[in-house]
């Protein structure tokens, strides 16, 4: 049998993963300290790498190195229902009963989806800020156009092209934000009673607009491996009057999982073939780990059925209060809601955001802000694999910031969450991310800040107490 001369290291490599030495996450030793190690050249580290990723051993992150790759967590049939199930907009309990710290002790705080100071760009955000006051002086205390700066929009436009989907000028508002753009988008569409589709799990805040809006609700499952359920939905949509569908289908929230590509084709047929309007929710879409920017739902849809909605804040800051809404052909409606609710967002991040699209500096900061997270999701999943329960599933994300954690049934959830306030940890628990009370046993971290040895630890303690 012919032997390989990087089999002198992927060998050890291979062994040290399958006994467990290296947990998922791990980070491997660099190219170079291989090259000193076992005396061979550049070339063969490479390959021997190479070899390793096509075993699903390992995955490389793009000037951060080799990871050990997570394994896929078995596709088990979703406990949620056989059916789809019309469901009043309810929350069974609070989000406050755990995510509202009654302990003075903040030592770790992984609850909340938005960029941490330490890895945001401080410096270019009040830089460039500071350029737009000097330069527009009094004009920023003045309204700009209802639906937003036109020189905004213009490179909004330029930047998606850049992933092959398409806005027509005439269809983009210019929002306070995500939540914004969703809560106009669902009012353009649908009246009190209607009944939507959304995934399961979905992200609190949409659930939330959709309770203030007394909408009625379907919710589709989000597989573990594929995400959202196309032919379920379709299911759903031949026994329900379905008047949209709200989906993340790049980095959903909270499992990170990227919808295929022929996955969102076909999804994009079904919604023509019932005519119901899909609400794409893109705010974590230039935050891919590797790889191609990933297309839109958007990028395949000519029926005018798709809108799609994004957010500087995640990308950006999470002061940035702005975001867009490409309305498609619910533009006219879309656009009245859009003036009821205050007829200009702030020029000063309009500008400030224009200018960072219309330079170099938006795509630099990207580059390095989704290497940080990748990294980032990497160093979280070596903690919780090396820490926690045995048994314990971890959604590997494919980009933004969240990670979808699934206890072991025998894991007492009360006593997990007492010991997260003794310690001072915080998650989003998982039965928040659906009107059913689904999702008893997961949690959802977020990674999009640097780690202190302060949050590293708590993870370590507790890790330890529910072991």
């Amino acid at each position: 049998m012919k032997t390989y001369k990087f089999e002198a290291f992927t060998s050890d490599i291979e062994k040290n993963i399958r006994d467990g030495i290296y947990k998922p996450g791990h980070k491997l030793p660099s190219v170079r300290d291989l090259k000193k190690q076992y005396h061979t050249s550049v070339s063969t580290i490479q390959s021997g790498y190479e070899h390793l990723i096509i075993l699903g051993l390992v995955t490389s992150i793009p000037k951060s190195g080799y990871y050990v790759a997570v394994p896929s967590i078995p596709n088990k049939k979703n406990t949620l229902r056989d059916n789809p199930v019309v469901r009043d907009a309810i929350f069974e309990r609070n989000i406050e009963q755990i995510t509202t710290s009654r302990s003075e002790k903040k030592l770790a705080e992984f609850n909340v989806a938005t960029p941490g100071d330490l890895i945001i760009s401080q410096k270019l955000l009040l830089r460039t800020m500071q350029q737009v006051i000097r330069e527009k002086g009094a004009g920023l205390l003045r309204y700009y156009p209802t639906n937003g700066s036109e020189d905004l929009k213009n490179n909004i436009i330029k930047h998606a092209a850049g992933y092959q989907t398409r806005i027509n000028p005439q269809e983009l508002l210019i929002t306070d934000g995500a939540l914004q753009a969703l809560y106009i988008a669902l009012s353009a569409i649908c009246n009190a009673g209607d009944v939507i589709a959304v995934e399961s799990p979905c992200v609190f805040s949409i659930l939330e607009v959709i309770r203030v809006l007394h909408l009625k609700v379907i919710e589709v499952p989000v597989d573990l491996v594929n995400g959202f359920d196309v032919a379920f939905f379709e299911k759903a949509c031949q026994k329900n009057k379905i008047k949209a569908v709200v989906i993340t289908p790049n980095f959903h929230n909270p499992t990170g999982i990227l919808l295929a590509d022929e996955v969102k084709k076909e999804l994009v047929k079904v919604i023509q073939r019932y005519n119901v309007a899909a609400i794409e929710n893109d705010i974590y879409g230039d935050l891919n780990f590797s790889g191609k920017r990933p297309s839109t739902l958007k990028s395949y849809d000519d029926s005018g059925l798709v809108i799609t909605y994004s957010s500087y804040s995640k990308t950006l800051a999470p002061g940035i209060r702005l975001g867009w809404l490409a309305a498609g052909k619910f533009l006219e409606r879309a656009e009245q809601i859009k003036f009821s609710m205050g007829s200009t967002v702030s020029p000063i991040y309009q500008e400030t955001v224009n200018r960072l699209l219309d330079t170099s500096s938006y795509d630099r900061h990207i580059r390095a802000f989704r290497m940080q997270l990748a990294k980032n999701a990497h160093f979280t999943i070596n903690l919780l694999s090396t820490h926690f329960p045995k048994d314990t599933y971890i959604v590997p994300p494919s980009g933004g910031y969240n990670i979808w954690v699934k206890m072991p049934d025998q894991v007492d959830m009360n006593n997990f969450y007492h010991q997260c306030e003794r310690i001072g940890v915080k998650f989003t628990p998982g039965y928040t991310f659906s009107f059913s009370a689904m999702f008893a046993n997961n949690f959802r971290i977020v990674f999009a800040d640097k780690y202190s040895s302060l949050k590293v630890k708590a993870l370590e303690l507790l890790g330890e107490a529910v072991s």
